[in-house]
């Protein structure tokens, strides 16, 4: 594939076979090295979550899907009521849409029950946690869930990114501690990451993915590392995205390259579309600690200290007119974005859509060469899973790793490389990359390599 059919409309030949290289990686998900097939599962037959939010009120809607019985456990009646409220609203629309039949809803809305009680857990087979991510917060609330959870119960934490090992290290039994990672809303996404910590027991494991595989989700494996995967490499595409529109590029600008190569909405869409403001005192957090040697970009901050919240305030990354969700081009935004180059001291030019799909897959690939060399991922085809099911890649494209290999990866590599002289450390290549290019291997290559060793230790 040459550089100028990047953007190309996907023949439909290449399509049929990126999307089957999904469903195979899909199934592939499922085998694990050192957990075995026959490896019993923990019985599932009742459930509480964590937190009475969209989140948790969307993994309770999962379990009440499958027919386990969920206890969702807020601290107020209030909130508590709130969710439950958003709960049947939710199965309500699909009623009017005609997807679920009004005795369905029903039958499923019987499964889930509240509480304001920690001491509602005690007899839940699995505890999903879902509150706000603060590792204090929750590193407190487990030390809860310890004291009142059964023995042999699951307990699981619903972050999406912090390290589990430091949550399940407040607990009298870690073994039982595990990731699942759901996205959001998790009623309709398709995705589970299931976050193996240092001393995640086999069992639990094996448990969680075969629960996710149930619920009709796609369950991936990762390791305990920051972001997991999904966000992982959504936080190299976020930087670059932002770092183009600084450099030249304007927010639709960005959003229709990244349209026009597949993706169903732009990022500064889906930025407005969740809110702005979804994660803001987390970044403003970050700003005091991160690495000097680097370059960053506030502007997810800006833009919210400017009140541009996305389409709830009608103006975000671009302009949303009578509560409408159709992007519009601002250029009253546009023109304060020109003037923060100039303050920032970076000579605005033309940036070409092949530069922005380059800088925007491409440091999602490197990153996950480099997941895969650290262990956090088995395979890049888990990696192309968590993409295609849960951060909108174009399924045609068939995930970022498979991409990379239809451009051959010594191409990628040299514009990594390319980037890395240009743009500093952010682009530094991962030594996985760089060894296949070098080697005129692809990260299939890679993961045949790794399905002999995996089928040799057989699968969950």
């Amino acid at each position: 594939m040459s550089d100028t059919s990047l953007l190309a409309p996907v023949a439909p030949e290449a399509a049929a076979k990126a999307r089957a290289h999904l469903r195979a990686a899909e199934a592939e998900c499922a085998f694990i090295p050192d957990i075995p097939a026959d490896t019993p599962k923990r019985p599932i037959a009742s459930a509480a979550v964590i937190g009475a939010g969209t989140m948790g009120g969307g993994i309770a809607m999962c379990l009440a899907n499958m027919g386990v019985p969920v206890v969702v456990i807020d601290q107020s009646q209030e909130a508590l009521d709130r969710g439950l409220g958003r709960v049947k609203k939710n199965y309500a629309v699909s009623v009017e849409r005609g997807s679920l039949q009004a005795p369905e809803m029903e039958r499923r809305l019987s499964f889930i029950t509240g509480a304001t009680g920690i001491s509602a857990i005690a007899n839940a087979d699995i505890i999903i946690e879902a509150v706000f991510e603060d590792m204090q917060l929750k590193q407190d609330l487990f030390r809860q869930i310890d004291a009142h959870a059964r023995q042999g119960a699951i307990l699981a934490t619903n972050t999406s990114g912090l390290d589990i090992d430091e949550i399940a290290a407040v607990t009298t039994r870690p073994a039982d501690v595990v990731g699942a990672h759901f996205f959001s809303p998790a009623n309709v996404m398709r995705l589970l990451e299931v976050v193996r910590a240092r001393e995640s027991a086999p069992d639990v494991v094996a448990t969680l993915m075969d629960l996710g595989r149930r619920m009709g989700k796609a369950s991936v494996l990762s390791r305990v590392s920051p972001g997991f995967i999904g966000n992982a490499l959504l936080r190299n595409y976020s930087r670059e995205a932002l770092f183009v529109v600084e450099e030249g590029a304007l927010p639709l600008d960005v959003d229709a390259a990244l349209t026009r190569f597949g993706y169903r909405m732009g990022i500064f869409a889906v930025h407005d579309m969740a809110g702005n403001d979804v994660g803001l005192q987390t970044k403003r957090k970050l700003v005091l600690t991160r690495p000097k040697d680097r370059r960053y970009s506030d502007l997810l901050i800006t833009i919210c200290d400017m009140g541009r919240l996305g389409q709830k305030t009608g103006k975000g990354w671009h302009r949303y007119e009578n509560g409408g969700r159709t992007p519009i081009r601002d250029t009253e935004w546009e023109a304060f974005l020109i003037g923060e180059s100039k303050r920032l001291g970076i000579e605005r030019r033309m940036v070409s859509d092949e530069e922005i799909i380059k800088r925007c897959i491409y440091s999602m690939v490197n990153e996950g060469a480099r997941l895969l060399e650290n262990g956090v991922a088995l395979r890049a085809s888990d990696i192309d899973v968590v993409y295609g099911t849960g951060n909108g890649f174009p399924p045609d494209r068939g995930g970022p790793m498979y991409f990379a290999d239809s451009i051959g990866l010594d191409k990628v590599y040299a514009d990594v490389a390319r980037f890395h002289e240009a743009q500093g450390v952010w682009w530094e290549p991962a030594p996985l990359l760089a060894r296949l290019a070098r080697e005129g291997k692809t990260f299939a290559d890679y993961d045949a390599e790794r399905r002999k060793q995996i089928h040799q230790g057989g699968h969950a």
